[in-house]
């Protein structure tokens, strides 16, 4: 498996975040999420659920991703992003949808009690419906990771220190028809970015987390 960690190594971007603590994933700020998240209904209709997989490294609260292998099909190859996938009939939920693909990709059996709750939905371009679900898989130390070689290149971590600093975080506006019309944000990890969907879910769940250190930088005029 490979396997690739990346620390903190410039400064932070605001005053608040250099004093980021690294409680950020306690029992108090799971609580706070879980009861927030409880609040959000899930849409009656859900194309895909994608797992938002929180996780510590040496004890330094992270974001993992999954590097789609490029022996995929689709415009999604080769992109950082979060385990999750289409829904099934088998399933009996989103949030099942979203655990059940997390396991297939990451190769290891996860608990529904990692689970703090669905976040809110987005609808993609083409109209699909994608819940992401907030789970914290704990040290990933005490895992025994054995990610689908048919889908995963590599695993990224990306600690939530480093998703606030100036050389991380950055954003790209669009225009439509000669106007702004919406603000994205981006990650950057050494040699690879997070973008899309998974910067947006990303961006979310900072300003879940983090929410008198982290502002977010997406303005969007839609959903998608």
């Amino acid at each position: 498996m490979l396997f690739r960690t990346y620390s903190l190594s410039r400064g932070f971007c605001t005053r608040e975040v250099r004093h980021l603590p690294n409680d950020a994933l306690s029992s108090e700020t799971e609580k706070r999420c879980r009861e927030t998240l409880s609040k959000i209904p899930l849409p009656a209709a859900a194309s895909a659920g994608v797992l938002v997989t929180l996780c510590s490294t040496d004890g330094v609260p992270s974001f993992l991703y999954t590097l789609r292998s490029p022996n995929l099909r689709g415009r999604h190859k080769g992109d950082v992003s979060f385990p999750g996938g289409k829904s099934d009939a088998s399933d009996k939920d989103i949030i099942h949808t979203a655990l059940r693909e997390a396991q297939e990709e990451l190769g290891v059996t996860l608990m529904p009690g990692v689970v703090w709750g669905a976040m809110k939905p987005i609808t993609d371009r083409t109209g699909m419906v994608i819940v992401p679900v907030l789970a914290n898989l704990g040290p990933l130390e005490t895992l025994a990771l054995n990610p689908n070689p048919e889908e995963v290149e590599c695993l990224l971590t990306l600690p939530f220190s480093h998703a606030c600093t100036d050389s991380s975080r950055g954003y790209t506006c669009f225009r439509q028809r000669g106007r702004y019309a919406y603000t994205l944000p981006v990650f950057r990890l050494p040699g690879y970015k997070v973008w899309g969907l998974t910067a947006m879910m990303t961006d979310s769940a900072l300003s879940l987390l983090l929410p008198n250190l982290y502002s977010s930088i997406a303005h969007s005029s839609r959903t998608h």
